[in-house]
């Protein structure tokens, strides 16, 4: 995978168990986020820029030198296997070897990739015979995944985000199903959390389930930069009391697209002859044009989660 986000900074960390109240101070800090576009910062627009790691990073570096942050291993479109599959890699290893703070962010793809909403109605349906099996997956997926971590990334505090409600645009007579199912899904990665020793970081309270202030596109379900500074936030009531991305440090919007991001990819690979396009890339690339049959991905990246039309406001 191409280094598509990473900051050299300057730095220390909290690290050592699960409770940021009891962790030990590590210099320098190496904060690797991991996980599916939330954690690489995509927009309600479909385009790529300030998320919850940004902000965290950010928030970092106002309080304590960081050494180095990367989102390079988070991807739009992820499922908990192939979050799993990213850490594995071999660009992994080497940030992971000396991360001391990581972040995840899977298990939402597993199952609301299942939800198919109707516009005309407003409605969410899905199977729950899928939904039970696609939650055993991500039980399954996000337990490896902490597992892991602690063989590769054995120095690092792990906070394992929860989600949010993802849909505030349907009816409220729609809502109550898929919201117990993703209550199960944070109940789920705070148990395997906990097993781990991580630290599971809560948001769905800081949005409700009629956040669409912070969840503004009905045909989409990732927050605008104030979501992702909630999320943000409930991580450093975790990690570091009295640290908090106030309003007036929110950085200035500057997206972009998944095509610019690709395109300064290969500027970049021009410039460097040794580098070469992943072969998973090619295949994205290569199945765009069927994106309607493709699981998330294997469509344009910019894809995860996102509602085929757009839910009315009632």
């Amino acid at each position: 995978m191409k280094k598509t986000a990473s900051m050299l900074l300057a730095g220390l960390i909290l690290t050592g168990s699960a409770s940021a109240a009891s962790a030990e101070l590590q210099v320098p800090a190496v904060y690797v986020a991991i996980g599916d576009s939330l954690a690489a910062g995509q927009t309600p627009d479909r385009a790529i820029d300030s998320g919850y790691t940004d902000l965290i990073a950010q928030e970092l570096t106002r309080n304590q030198p960081v050494a180095l942050y990367s989102k390079d291993l988070a991807f739009p479109g992820f499922t908990a296997a192939e979050v799993l599959d990213s850490i594995q890699s071999d660009e992994a290893a080497e940030l992971l070897a000396s991360a001391n703070i990581v972040t995840v962010s899977a298990g939402a793809n597993d199952l609301l990739r299942l939800v198919q909403p109707n516009a005309a109605e407003g409605s969410l349906n899905y199977e729950q015979i899928q939904a039970d099996y696609a939650l055993n997956a991500a039980r399954e997926n996000v337990g490896k995944i902490l597992a892991d971590l602690s063989d590769s990334a054995p120095s690092a505090d792990v906070y394992v985000m929860g989600y949010y409600f993802a849909y505030p645009h349907a009816r409220d007579s729609q809502k109550q199903g898929t919201a117990k199912q993703l209550d199960q899904l944070n109940a789920i990665l705070e148990q395997e959390a906990e097993r781990a020793g991580a630290t599971f970081v809560g948001v769905s309270e800081r949005f409700g389930e009629e956040a669409v202030e912070l969840v503004p596109n009905a045909g989409d379900v990732h927050p605008n930069v104030n979501g992702y500074q909630e999320m943000a936030n409930a991580f450093f009531e975790q990690y570091s009391e009295g640290s908090t991305v106030e309003d007036a440090e929110l950085p200035p919007l500057a997206p972009m697209s998944f095509e610019e991001i690709q395109q300064t990819q290969e500027d970049s690979s021009s410039e460097e002859p040794e580098q070469t396009q992943q072969p998973e890339q090619d295949a994205q690339d290569e199945s765009a044009d069927n994106d309607a049959a493709a699981r998330p991905t294997e469509r344009t990246p910019h894809d995860y989660l996102a509602i085929r039309q757009a839910l009315p406001f009632v």
